[in-house]
């Protein structure tokens, strides 16, 4: 158990894989690096990026390549998936969730190549769902204007205005903790299953936890941000 607790400790330690000493000296930022998730979310960008670019050259409208036809494909059932959960009100939002999907995707499964997975870090999915958050608000704003995205805080009863307010708050919080707890539990639930039972088992299961959950995972946290700003649109 001890051997967990320090696997675990070292999983949650966010090591700093490069230093800039003047950092240390700005307000609020109290550190002298950047953190190793911080540097693996760069590589995965610059791969994602890469990727796209390659994926999306001489690209053609009649007499397609097979290439073409593939990113076609999945970009075109991405694309749909997501504007299904979000809504016909929330479709100009489906690039910025589709994204994040992906990226989530990525990020949970590049333990597999190596890396610790960015997800696994408290302040990556902290961002994550701030971004997500005020997506979400200014969603309303957009769709209702200042005054109705106000208005709504007292819907359908005043009284409830100190509960919906509090929901802003509450929302990031939930889908943070959410993404970084399941995550986190499963390294857990793959450490234990290595020291009590025999090699291929834990093999059998890494092809769950660190595959389909972390899919899952990345589908449900865009799911919850797609349902937040299909309610925040809605017009009574």
């Amino acid at each position: 158990m001890d051997a967990i607790v320090e696997k675990l400790q070292e999983e949650l330690n966010c090591a700093t894989a490069i230093k800039v000493p003047f950092l240390e000296k700005i307000p609020l930022i109290g550190t002298d690096g950047i953190s190793e998730s911080i540097v693996v979310t760069w590589i995965l960008m610059a791969v994602l990026i890469l990727f796209a670019f390659i994926m999306t050259r001489n690209l053609r409208v009649n007499n397609i390549s097979k290439r073409q036809a593939v990113i076609e494909l999945f970009v075109t059932k991405t694309t749909s998936i997501v504007e299904g959960m979000v809504g016909e009100d929330g479709k100009r939002y489906a690039a910025y969730l589709t994204t994040i999907l992906i990226y989530v995707v990525v990020a949970n499964l590049s333990g597999i190549f190596g890396f610790k997975a960015p997800t696994k870090d408290l302040n990556i999915t902290i961002a994550l769902a701030l971004m997500s958050i005020v997506l979400i608000e200014y969603a309303g704003i957009h769709k209702k204007g200042f005054s109705g995205w106000r208005r709504s805080f007292m819907e359908p009863v005043p009284i409830i205005l100190p509960i919906n307010i509090l929901e802003v708050f509450i929302r990031p919080l939930s889908l943070c903790m959410r993404l970084f707890g399941n995550i986190l539990g499963a390294f857990v639930i793959m450490e234990l299953l290595k020291m009590i039972v025999p090699v291929f088992i834990p093999a059998v299961f890494s092809i769950y936890f660190d595959i389909f959950d972390g899919a899952i995972q990345a589908y449900v946290f865009v799911f919850l941000t797609s349902l937040f700003i299909k309610e925040a649109v809605e017009v009574e």
